[in-house]
C-alpha cells in the first residue's frame, strides 16, 4: 500500500441504504470516514466488475478501518467501510506510528 498525506474532493457521496446498514451493523459513520479520507491514510487498487475502485487504511477515532471508494470526477463515492484486518492494522501502524 502506498501512504498518502492528502486527497481533495470537492464532495462526498453515499449510498442511503448502505449508509444506515454500516452505521448500524459496524457502528462506521460515513461523515468520519470523509474527513478521514482527506488526511494522511494508506491507499491501494481495488478494482471490482470493472469499476475503479480504492481501498484507504485510515483512522476514526481511535479505531483503524478500511474502506472502498470511487472516484468520480471531483467526487468521492463511498461505497463501505469496516474494520481493518490485522495486517492492515500493523501496516497503518509500522506507518504512521
Amino acid at each position: 500500500m502506498k501512504r498518502v498525506e492528502a486527497i481533495e474532493f470537492s464532495e462526498f457521496d453515499w449510498d442511503p441504504t448502505k449508509y444506515q446498514k454500516v452505521l448500524v451493523t459496524r457502528e462506521i459513520d460515513f461523515l468520519q470516514i470523509a474527513a478521514a479520507l482527506l488526511g494522511p491514510h494508506l491507499s491501494q487498487r481495488s478494482d471490482k466488475q470493472g469499476e475503479d475502485r480504492t481501498l484507504a487504511i485510515c483512522m476514526i477515532e481511535t479505531q483503524i478501518v478500511r474502506v472502498i471508494y470511487t472516484s468520480r470526477g471531483s467526487v468521492c463515492r463511498i461505497i463501505t467501510a469496516m474494520a481493518a484486518r490485522r495486517n492492515e492494522r500493523e501496516e497503518y501502524r509500522q506507518i504512521f506510528g
